[in-house]
């Protein structure tokens, strides 16, 4: 049981049932407690190092609100976050706590932050129903692309519901009474880590090698004998699938022979991916199977998504010794080990390449040392000379993280949407509100208490929004009316979606310019959106192929960059070709095939959306098919049998079509269980679909 005297019976017995490997509270979770953080109706932003037990520390004020008949709403940045929270918050409804996604009807609901900021923009009723607001990751609103949207959000939040009370949950920040300031609330900080972190930056030079990859292969040679883990981060899905395959030839012999056993486990279910799915395994899929054999996997973008739910839950099980990964892995997935290594403290930008911020090296170490099972971590920098290695640690190792700004103005997209989701929600009817309102955001904090920039920030920011509004009203997103601005159709349909506004707008121009839908035109047009996933080329090799068949289609392009290949790999998906097929001849990453032609899918049905607002009825009919081609990969004659017919899949589909013809209807049961892969109830199914 836990010893906290501080906390109320009821409350503790919920935690003690749903943590029950917490037996006591550890110090920096004490001295939140202890701050009296839970009595206080004021808001709290609580800085502790990472896996010191921050969301404990939400769920307490979260579990007070809705035992006291209220409700409570945990923001997270990501997807993956946000269903790992609803698993972990499940245990509570054994207490009569109702968790899900939206405070409409749950005592705790989990959102990202999109959702959150739709709640602020349409839900006002329902927002007004939130008493406490745990925000997870807080540290993330100075990050470019979602900082903007948690910013604008709680701005937003705190004017329609001002008695809603927010819990800040973040890693280390150093401008944290500008924070405070802002938020109007007060931090609770502490240092104190569960397990104790090593930091150290190693050298080629001190291991008598010339390369970075031998230092890395000693240090998993160490991890082996310590029969512990180690997750290893370089810039690029390339190096991940480089590293991995080095060092999984360098450490074989070091594997004994119950490891290979359970090594070889995990690379059987990796090649099952592709072949539950219809595919060949793809060169990919091979060269991880191949390194998952040896104990090594690498994790990127480019992987299926089931390949790599396998890696992270082996990995947890203790069925792979290391994991190489992209930085995008410190978000989003929660994978502990007790050694990280830091390879690569370069990665590329519009601007070329550029060291990694020393905050984002803070969070890849802070992934070291498993509470639960580790009594040390080791954070491993690696550089290539004794020289690198002293400058690395001069800047990561004692340097200070970076200041935690707003990105809001700097992300033109960001202010054309929060400008357009004011007006439509009727917060802001003209410019002095627009600036009233942008002016409670932090960036509006932050510019005012700027010495330097106080004096201008009023005119800075009215500029920035009258460039921003000139923009909007030339594409008839917003209009002027004698009641104030107001949205268009267009404006709203925008305003209720995810999608960027320069999207929604080429996607306007696209249906403008246009008599009728081309498939592959506009998929290629698609392509060039920042919306669309985009599938990656694996390498140098030639991209004559993708060239070629963009020409085939009356398609020309000069560079020949990933829209390209993200164009080309659609085409050819909606033309039924495989995985392995399209990977062979493209040399791109097409296991991320799906994702892309899901996310192609959803946004044909936002061009019909759009196409309607406009008034451009005649193109309606040719959006369906499109859609669902992109979403199923077939030809249009299948598409009836694949949407009738749930879980049937294209290739079955295209079986039964080789085999009896597009009707159906004379094929007993029996007949159709002759095609593979059909059973006793998908025959049923068919059966019912082609008698309708």
């Amino acid at each position: 049981m836990i010893k906290m005297e501080n906390l109320r019976d009821d409350i503790k017995k919920i935690i003690n049932s749903a943590y029950p490997y917490i037996k006591e509270f550890n110090p920096a979770q004490k001295a939140v407690i202890e701050s009296g953080y839970l009595e206080d109706k004021s808001n709290y932003i609580i800085c502790i190092p990472t896996a010191s037990g921050k969301t404990v520390l939400g769920v307490l004020p979260a579990l007070k609100t809705i035992l006291d008949g209220g409700k409570a709403v945990y923001a997270a940045p990501l997807l993956s976050i946000q269903n790992e929270k609803v698993k972990e918050f499940k245990a509570f409804e054994e207490h009569g706590i109702n968790v899900g996604k939206h405070p409409s009807s749950s005592d705790l609901s989990v959102m990202v932050f999109e959702s959150f900021d739709a709640l602020t923009r349409f839900s006002w009723n329902t927002l007004r129903d939130v008493d406490t607001l745990i925000i997870d990751e807080f540290h993330m609103i100075g990050e470019y692309s979602r900082g903007p949207t948690l910013e604008a959000a709680i701005t937003r939040a705190k004017i329609i519901n001002p008695s809603m009370r927010i819990i800040a949950l973040s890693a280390t920040l150093r401008n944290i009474e500008e924070i405070e300031g802002w938020l109007e609330g007060t931090c609770i900080e502490h240092d104190y880590r569960p397990v104790p972190l090593n930091k150290e930056v190693l050298d080629a030079e001190m291991f008598n090698t010339k390369n970075k990859n031998d230092v890395i292969v000693k240090v998993l040679e160490k991890s082996i004998k310590d029969q512990s883990q180690a997750l290893a981060f370089v810039s690029t899905r390339r190096f991940t699938e480089s590293l991995a395959t080095y060092v999984s030839k360098k450490i074989d012999k070091k594997i004994n022979v119950r490891q290979r056993e359970q090594f070889k486990e995990v690379a059987e279910k990796i090649l099952d991916v592709p072949k539950k799915k219809g595919s060949l395994p793809t060169s990919t899929c091979l060269k991880l199977a191949e390194s998952c054999e040896h104990g090594v996997a690498f994790h990127h973008a480019g992987l299926f998504n089931e390949q790599k739910e396998i890696i992270e839950d082996e990995f947890r099980n203790g069925n792979i010794l290391m994991i190489t990964a992209t930085p995008s892995l410190m978000y989003g997935v929660n994978l502990p080990s007790k050694t990280v290594i830091i390879r690569d403290t370069n990665r590329w930008t519009s601007l070329g390449p550029q060291p990694i911020p020393v905050f984002d090296y803070e969070q890849m170490s802070g992934r070291a040392g498993r509470p639960q099972y580790d009594d040390v971590g080791y954070s491993y920098l690696i550089a290539k000379t004794m020289d690198e290695a002293f400058n690395l640690e001069a800047y990561y190792i004692e340097g200070e993280i970076e200041l935690t700004n707003s990105k809001l103005v700097d992300n033109k997209d960001a202010v054309y949407r929060q400008i357009i989701a004011q007006i439509a929600s009727t917060l802001s009817k003209n410019l002095d509100e627009l600036t009233d309102f942008f002016g409670k955001t932090l960036y509006g904090y932050q510019m005012k208490n700027n010495p330097s920039m106080a004096l201008f920030a009023d005119d800075s920011l009215k500029y920035e929004l009258e460039t921003a509004l000139s923009f909007l009203l030339e594409n008839r997103i917003i209009r002027a009316t004698p009641e104030g601005l107001k949205t268009t159709e267009f404006g709203n349909l925008i305003a209720r979606s995810n999608y960027s506004v320069e999207t929604a707008v080429k996607i306007k121009e696209y249906i403008a310019d246009i008599s009728e839908i081309n498939a592959e035109e506009f998929i290629y047009a698609l392509c060039q959106t920042p919306d669309l996933p985009l599938i990656s080329f694996k390498g140098r090799k030639s991209k004559d192929p993708v060239q070629e068949k963009l020409s085939e289609h009356g398609l020309f392009a000069v560079d020949i960059g990933n829209p390209e290949a993200t164009a080309v790999s659609l085409i050819e998906w909606i033309n039924e070709r495989s995985e392995y097929e399209i990977e062979n001849k493209y040399n791109v990453y097409s296991s991320s095939t799906r994702r892309s032609a899901y996310e192609a899918s959803r946004l044909v049905k936002f061009a019909k959306d759009t196409s309607e607002v406009l008034g451009n009825y005649n193109k309606l009919k040719d959006f369906d098919p499109l859609s669902a081609r992109l979403y199923y990969g077939v030809k249009t004659d299948i598409i009836p049998l694949v949407v009738g017919v749930k879980r049937l899949g294209r290739k079955r589909a295209r079986n039964l079509v080789k085999i009896f013809g597009n009707d159906l209807s004379g094929v007993s049961e029996n007949e159709l269980q002759k095609v593979e892969g059909i059973g006793p109830k998908l025959a049923e199914k068919i059966k019912l679909f082609s008698n309708k």
